[in-house]
């Protein structure tokens, strides 16, 4: 396996971390405030009714069209990375890409209705899926080869990532029961302001690699590319007005559309020429890791699916009193994973080159999160607002151990199995994967009902029990393909 020495000059800047590790933080902390405060509204937005502030949307409907939009921002990492590679370089495409971010927000707070959801959403995803692949690409750039604070590094950075993810639903959702709807998504833009502010002065002390744009597009194929651009945007729009794309099968079109995105990403991957033996055999061991990791977000996003409406019509959320607000039950999860994120860092950081492979861990992480599902079912009951409190939260505990084991050293392994020419645009694969599992979680929540819940909870916790154990059965070949990254 690879060894390199830790870089001097960076050593011990920023919590043992290299110190430009401080502003990809604090960016990605105020983009996901905005992220998760605005989506910790977004669904009951949309069904609750006109007379509540709402719109009034079918809740099958409503749930669709967030597992869409879910699925939309992680598949919009495509276009995120491609810009990075092969236009602009990692740096500016993530400072563009969270102006559209902002601009989102703003249109969500200004405009009315359906067209303030239609406008807003699309900016958030297009600008999400930027800022996400390449903010993780970017914190990927600071370590050398081998640098043994990688993961630790990384586990740090989602530490920031739920910081802004615990603040936001608890803001808005304060905004939203006070003064309605968009005051809570006029708070999330202010968030994403503030983060592209601190983006703005802090850019300029990252590493050079950051501007480094690894695949250049030839000149002769720009126009070839924005005319692809633009026929995809005609299609889009043509399927809306005709009623071919609908709020109905939204989510259902953009599973469609990621499995197509994916397979077709593995095959220009894996036929380049210019990738090394051992990169193609690392970007093929990435394949059976990437769909379990698809597999543990069909069910983790659920947060925003069918966890949002359990905690609107079954959760009691009465605190001594006072009605708690639907969206705070979100900011749980971030506040087990600040506590937990520094346990695991130091954890893995102790252990080592003794800590446990990456397949390893996804499988493991994949067997818990489906613990987690099963652990709904002593509490299933037809009785309204009667699920405790204390009982959802020791859920959503082993919902974090379960994403600790996973998604912060899957940001991690994209960046290692990344062939050269390719380092963002692998991170936006892993992205996919989230795709595909978060528009999953959308189509899934059409299947949960009050009165099913024991079957719904059951058989989806069962199947991911089983993926990560046969995960685990393949960790030594898998371990062989990626050629000593562990």
């Amino acid at each position: 396996m690879t060894t390199a020495t830790p870089r001097p000059a960076d050593h011990g800047t920023f919590l043992g971390q290299p110190r430009q590790l401080a502003t990809l933080f604090s960016v990605e902390m105020w983009e996901r405030f905005s992220f998760y405060g605005m989506q910790g509204i977004l669904l009951i937005y949309l069904y609750y009714s006109t007379a509540d502030g709402g719109l009034g949307i079918d809740k099958v409907e409503a749930t669709s069209i967030v597992g869409a939009y879910g699925g939309t921002v992680y598949l919009s990492t495509i276009l995120g990375a491609w810009l990075a590679d092969r236009v602009m370089g990692a740096e500016r495409t993530l400072f563009y890409a969270a102006v559209l971010v902002m601009a989102g927000h703003i249109a969500l707070s200004a405009l009315p209705g359906l067209l303030g959801v239609g406008v807003g959403l699309v900016l958030i995803a297009l600008g999400s899926g930027g800022v996400k692949a390449n903010c993780t690409s970017l914190v990927g750039t600071l370590y050398e080869p081998g640098d043994p604070r990688r993961d630790a590094g990384f586990s740090i950075y989602y530490l920031g990532i739920n910081i802004g993810a615990f603040a936001g639903p608890i803001l808005t959702g304060l905004f939203q029961t006070t003064w309605g709807f968009h005051a809570g998504f006029i708070l999330a833009a202010v968030g994403m302001a503030i983060g592209l502010t601190i983006y703005a002065f802090g850019r300029k002390n990252l590493p050079p690699a950051a501007n480094e744009v690894p695949n250049p597009l030839p000149a002769n194929r720009r126009l070839t590319m924005v005319v692809v651009g633009v026929a995809i945007v005609a299609a889009i729009a043509l399927a809306s007005f005709t009623g071919l794309l609908n709020a109905d099968n939204l989510a259902q079109a953009v599973v469609a559309a990621t499995i197509v995105a994916s397979i077709a990403y593995f095959v220009v991957i894996l036929s380049n020429k210019r990738i090394t033996p051992v990169e193609r055999r690392r970007v093929v061991a990435f394949i059976p890791m990437f769909l379990v990791s698809a597999v543990f977000w069909s069910l983790y996003q659920q947060q925003f699916t069918v966890l949002t409406v359990y905690s609107d019509q079954q959760l009691n959320r009465d605190l001594f009193g006072w009605e708690m607000p639907v969206s705070w039950v979100q900011s749980i999860n971030p506040v087990f994973i600040i506590i937990l994120s520094g346990v695991y860092a130091a954890i893995w950081t102790k252990l080592g080159n003794r800590q446990p492979s990456s397949p390893v861990k996804f499988g493991l992480g994949t067997i818990v999160m489906g613990v987690a599902f099963l652990l709904f079912i002593p509490m299933a009951s037809t009785v309204p607002n009667s699920a405790p409190l204390l009982g959802v939260i020791g859920v959503i505990f082993v919902f974090t151990n379960a994403e600790l084991l996973i998604s912060p050293i899957s940001l991690s392994l994209s960046t290692k199995l990344a062939p050269k020419i390719f380092e963002t645009q692998m991170v936006a694969l892993l992205f996919l994967s989230i795709a595909l599992g978060t528009a999953m979680a959308g189509v899934l929540a059409e299947f949960y009902s009050v009165d099913d819940q024991v079957p719904y909870f059951g058989i989806l916790g069962a199947i991911a029990i089983v993926v990560g154990a046969v995960l685990l059965l393949f960790v030594k070949p898998i371990l062989k393909l990626m050629g000593g990254v562990r």
